[in-house]
């Protein structure tokens, strides 16, 4: 299915893709850190869908570094931190900078309890943010850092670009309003390939949500953005993936096509030495291989994710992103996966959609006041030509 309907609304393309990143995020968490190879032994076959705890009921104890119950439909913290997100959206219905997230995202997520699907209990989300977030709360709660500069120092992973989705939406079909607003609101969190990727990924969105948008038309706005190692690292991954109408036979050179740029290494679980740290000639590895999935999916929602979730390594937040771009596009999620990752995190996946299309709309408005009023300002001081 190519999904290219211009007439798909604002509405429709939020719930998608906000709807879409979570399911994503449910299926791909369980087989996160594993290889293909290993997914398919362990599952006798690739995962077609929603599949328990990679350690069965020893999901508690199998990692102590994290007793998360990843699998059986509950989604992770990309998915907490995208709605935690979108909290802030409605409360400061605005557009946002760095400073909005030491005012408002750091103190939800320190004292708001709230139900933790991964936890199995209601906590504040600060007890299931993984280390490299908690660098939030410690940097800007206790560190009284400059938001704007508050990433400097944090391990550069997705972090920061997992949970910018709400960005694109806000920007929809104005990419580079995307870019540069995720790319301040990301200085809190995240520096150097880490915050580009965030902004690249904010700028797809709204790309996705653009009337007529294909996904060649979204991964050329991707790559218009992008700069240094992540855009050359979309460029190869993409380029590969054009090649590819499955993911099967892509896997493998999917991974061969941003393994230069990654820094992470070939064991996922064993990172190598200079993993993870500030490069201009490096990139994140998922959103490359969330826009190759796009691509060599034609835009399909459950072809893109299911081939990001396959991928293994970090593939919840692979499938979140491509989940999102797919949903965005207007491609459907599953009616029966929605259903159960929503009834089993317990979380309502529509409401965060429909306070974030509102608040969206006044947004906009607040846009057109504001440029109506520099157009005004600038035509008094004279600064426009006269024709002849």
């Amino acid at each position: 299915m190519r999904p290219k309907n211009p007439k798909t609304s604002l509405e429709d393309r939020i719930i998608g893709a906000l709807v879409g990143a979570a399911v994503g995020d449910a299926l791909g968490g369980p087989v996160e850190g594993y290889s293909p190879d290993q997914i398919l032994e362990r599952h006798s076959g690739r995962v077609h869908g929603i599949v328990g705890p990679w350690n069965g009921d020893a999901w508690r104890t199998a990692r102590p570094i994290a007793p998360y119950h990843k699998g059986d439909g509950h989604v992770t913290d990309d998915t907490l931190m995208t709605h935690a997100l979108i909290r802030v959206y409605a409360q400061v219905r605005d557009h946002l900078d760095a400073y909005a997230i030491a005012d408002h995202l750091v103190p939800d997520l320190m004292t708001n309890p709230r139900w933790i699907p991964e936890l199995e209990q209601e906590t504040i989300p600060l007890h299931r943010i993984f280390l490299a977030e908690k660098w939030l709360v410690a940097r800007l709660h206790y560190g009284h850092v400059d938001p704007r500069e508050a990433g400097v120092g944090n391990i550069v992973n997705c972090g920061a670009a997992m949970y910018m989705a709400p960005v694109g939406l806000v920007n929809a079909a104005n990419p580079t309003a995307a870019y540069t607003e995720a790319i301040d609101i990301a200085g809190a969190h995240q520096s150097s390939y880490g915050r580009e990727a965030a902004g690249v990924f904010a700028a797809a969105v709204a790309a996705a949500a653009t009337p007529g948008a294909t996904p060649d038309s979204i991964v050329t706005t991707a790559l218009s953005v992008a700069k240094d190692g992540t855009r050359t690292a979309i460029e190869k991954v993409c380029e590969t993936a054009s090649h590819h109408t499955d993911f099967e036979s892509a896997l493998v050179p999917l991974r061969q096509a941003v393994a230069p740029y990654d820094t992470v290494g070939p064991d996922y679980r064993a990172p190598s030495l200079g993993a993870r740290r500030p490069s201009r000639l490096h990139s994140i590895e998922e959103l490359p291989v969330a826009l190759g999935m796009l691509l060599l999916s034609r835009g399909d929602y459950r072809h893109a994710v299911l081939g990001a979730v396959n991928y293994g390594r970090d593939c919840d937040s692979i499938a979140t992103m491509a989940g999102a771009l797919a949903g965005a596009l207007g491609s459907p999620v599953p009616e029966d996966w929605s259903k159960q990752v929503s009834e089993a995190s317990r979380l309502d996946l529509w409401e965060p959609a429909t306070t974030l299309t509102d608040v969206t709309r006044e947004i906009f408005e607040r846009d057109v006041h504001r440029r109506r009023a520099h157009e005004a300002a600038f035509t008094d001081i004279g600064a426009l030509r006269c024709s002849d």
